[in-house]
């Protein structure tokens, strides 16, 4: 199954879609804390599991931050 070009994010589009400043996500990727794929230079998140992590989150409390 081939996946549409949205379902792929970069930091900038992620940020914009948690509504969070990049200097956050930056620290939550470099914690591993959200599932993320680094392609040369640039991170890449697949929307998926973005919105699974979200509620992972969700289900078990905003202090567990998720695992990938």
């Amino acid at each position: 199954m081939e996946e549409r070009i949205a379902d792929v994010l970069t930091i900038e589009e992620l940020a914009a879609y948690l509504k969070i400043p990049k200097s956050t996500l930056y620290k939550l990727v470099r914690e591993g804390k959200i599932p993320s794929q680094k392609i040369g230079r640039h991170w890449r998140f697949r929307k998926g599991a973005i919105d699974h992590w979200l509620e992972e989150i969700r289900a078990n409390g905003p202090d567990s931050g998720g695992n990938r």
